[in-house]
């Protein structure tokens, strides 16, 4: 295995909201956002980390620094100006009974900017299982915080004289969900593709109004007395919980493609119509959604993989609230609006030989009852994640992360084409298998883990055997 090589940082540099030229558009000198129960529910969460890579035939560093970066700024800027709250800070004031967002005029993001000696082109490489996952540590910023303050976005760009570049960054869970990430990167990405030009119009601006965030139950102040307790009482401090995944995992990405996809749909319903005693169940899974079934495939095969010896996994759905709400909430809406549902199946039926049936039967009865469900055990939400972050479980727990809807590589194009590999590097530290739409596009999903070494070989060859088995009998 290669070693790691050296990442030297050749300037740090302040990055401020774009003043706006036209007075009655003007971005305000301060802004202050409660947080509503949605991100009181990951307060100390470790941040989630992404990183792309761009690779550049004939990369010319000199053209980079004089051309490329000062793009990035200027549309980085520009983007700011209308995610005003992103420069600012988590703060929790004595006087208030929860952590507020304040941006202050003068505020700023901090973007690093550094050059890497280490083999590019290794690092963008798919599957060779040699890319131990603490390998990309370095390409992603830290976010400053303290007990006091908490930055809520950091960027960095690293230079690869020998390929390319990538841009990391880390971004405060009590901020951002995935879709508000994505939206924020769309942005950024068409400004600086398309500078002063419309290019198709830019995408939708973000809203913030939280009074659109009903709380009948009362859970904001649930979840704010949960975290004063925590080495309380009245602990407001805002620095992050440490979580550790297996430190000598490897990264693994698995496609699945559109014909696979659609392989594995046919494949459980023919075997579904094939059990008599099941017909009346199998028609809530005519309509086998990618999400399902990726899901389900994934689940099973890492079961399976790591021999787990627990007598129950639970596999963490993450469902995206902003359309269930009464009234809904626009998909512009900026911040968390995620529940997290746990789905729960025995260890030995997952591994039997009608694992994927029972992922899936699992999965559905869960999705099917959400409209009475969304938010049944809310009030433990944050307790769970205390829980699980601190106490071990006598079950096995896999979380996910992403979604097969986020295109990260059309979003994530600034001009100089799409990422040549995107990835969510913090699922090395909380265990997730991150979802995302496929760089290959055509309706395939990507699918991102950290594993060691042994289990992640495993993963693999149950992956493309299960997948070839079901070609074979369809």
């Amino acid at each position: 295995m290669a070693k790691p090589g050296s990442v030297k940082v050749v300037e740090v540099c302040r990055v401020a909201p774009k003043p706006s030229s036209l007075p009655d558009s003007a971005h305000p000198d301060d802004v202050s956002l409660p947080l509503t129960f949605f991100d009181l529910r990951w307060l100390r969460f470790p941040p989630p980390q992404f990183l792309s890579f761009y690779n550049m035939p004939s990369f010319d560093p000199s053209h980079f620094f004089d051309s490329i970066l000062p793009k990035l700024k200027t549309s980085l800027s520009a983007t700011l100006q209308h995610f005003v709250p992103l420069a600012g800070n988590l703060t929790w004031p004595l006087d208030s009974p929860m952590p507020l967002l304040n941006y202050v005029k003068g505020d700023a993001i901090l973007l690093t900017i550094a050059e890497s000696d280490t083999d590019f082109h290794r690092l963008i490489s798919t599957n060779n299982f040699d890319i131990e996952a603490k390998e990309y540590h370095p390409l992603v910023p830290q976010l400053a915080v303290s007990h006091d303050k908490a930055a809520v976005l950091a960027l960095q760009i690293t230079v690869f004289p020998n390929g390319g570049f990538s841009i990391g960054s880390a971004m405060h869970k009590a901020v951002f969900d995935g879709l508000s990430a994505f939206s924020f990167f769309k942005f950024w990405g068409h400004l600086c593709k398309h500078g002063g030009r419309e290019g198709g119009g830019p995408p939708p601006l973000p809203t913030y109004n939280r009074k659109v965030i009903k709380d009948p139950a009362g859970l904001q102040a649930i979840f704010s007395n949960e975290w004063l307790r925590l080495g309380g009482p009245n602990n407001r401090s805002l620095m992050l919980l440490e979580v550790g995944g297996p430190g000598d995992g490897i990264r693994g990405t698995f496609e699945f493609t559109r014909a696979k996809i659609e392989m594995l749909r046919r494949s459980v319903m023919r075997t579904m119509m094939a059990k008599k005693k099941e017909q009346a169940d199998h028609s809530k899974l005519l309509h086998l959604s990618t999400y399902m079934l990726t899901c389900a495939y994934t689940w099973v095969c890492l079961v399976r993989a790591e021999e787990i010896k627990t007598e129950k996994v639970v596999f963490i759905l993450h469902v995206d609230c902003r359309s269930r709400l009464d009234p809904p909430l626009p998909p512009t809406y900026f911040g968390n609006c995620i529940a997290g549902h746990g789905v729960v199946a025995k260890t030995k039926d997952l591994q039997g030989e009608d694992g994927l049936l029972v992922a899936l039967n699992a999965i559905s009865e869960v999705i099917n009852s959400l409209d009475k469900t969304l938010f049944e055990g809310a009030e433990t939400w944050v307790s769970r994640i205390l829980n699980t972050l601190l106490q071990p479980s006598t079950d096995r727990t896999i979380t996910t992360a992403g979604s097969p809807r986020f295109d990260f590589y059309d979003a994530a194009d600034f001009g100089w084409g799409r990422p040549t590999k995107h990835e969510i590097v913090s699922i090395d530290g909380t265990g997730a298998i991150s979802y995302q739409k496929s760089k290959n596009g055509d309706g395939a999903v990507e699918v991102g883990l950290v594993l060691e070494k042994r289990y992640m070989e495993a993963f693999a060859y149950l992956f493309a055997e299960g997948l070839e088995e079901k070609l074979s009998r369809m």
